[in-house]
């Protein structure tokens, strides 16, 4: 199992639902590894993820760029000097998928955030090959970004598996009810499950992409 997977913006929720996913896979039994190859400010999500993974694999493997400016990585490159090396973080990416079963990408940020000149996290989502898994901020103004975000992964000749909604905030509000369903209209694309704020468990989640 290999995917690689977007929010609809920052705060959606990637690194929560990969490590359901993550963890689910490990209860299987399964040999599963985590991989975020860029994360600007904090490293907390790049350490979540790494517990969350089996063992066999270093944090520096499973993040190999940490940029300490809380900003896109574009950005966090120009402020910190630094140059980014794509091609060698997709060798990273290449060992991790010959070593493990199964490899969870996760992007930074939302799907079209500036990694370098003229270049996006899209672009490097499809110089890897992977199929796409959105994760959603289910919260009013959800459905534009969404909509924007699997049409343009459609439009690069991608295949997006699927969507997750997520709902980050402890409570929820009236739009994020219909959002589902409208989705579910929009495109033949499906919503492959829905996570509650607090939820602990990525069996439904695994099962939906099985």
């Amino acid at each position: 199992m290999r995917y690689f997977i977007t929010g609809t913006d920052t705060d959606a929720g990637k690194t929560y639902v990969t490590c359901l996913l993550l963890e689910a896979l490990k209860k299987q039994g399964r040999l599963a590894a985590g991989f975020k190859p860029f994360c600007c400010g904090t490293r907390a999500d790049s350490i979540a993820l790494f517990e969350a993974s089996g063992e066999g694999l270093t944090l520096d493997e499973l993040n190999p760029v940490w940029l300490k400016t809380p900003a896109s990585p574009f950005a966090a490159s120009m402020i910190e000097g630094r140059l980014l090396d794509l091609e060698s973080i997709h060798e990273v990416y290449h060992e991790l998928a010959h070593r493990f079963e199964d490899v969870l990408v996760e992007g930074v940020g939302g799907w079209e955030v500036p990694l370098a000149p003229a270049y996006t996290a899209a672009d490097f989502a499809q110089e890897l090959g992977l199929p796409v898994i959105v994760v959603v901020n289910n919260k009013l103004g959800a459905l534009n970004h969404t909509i924007l975000t699997v049409k343009n992964i459609i439009a690069r000749g991608m295949k997006c598996t699927g969507m997750i909604l997520n709902h980050v905030a402890e409570t929820r509000d009236s739009a994020s009810i219909s959002h589902r369903l409208i989705l579910q209209d929009m495109f033949e694309v499906p919503v492959l499950g829905e996570v509650l704020h607090g939820e602990t468990d990525g069996a439904a989640l695994l099962e939906a992409l099985s």
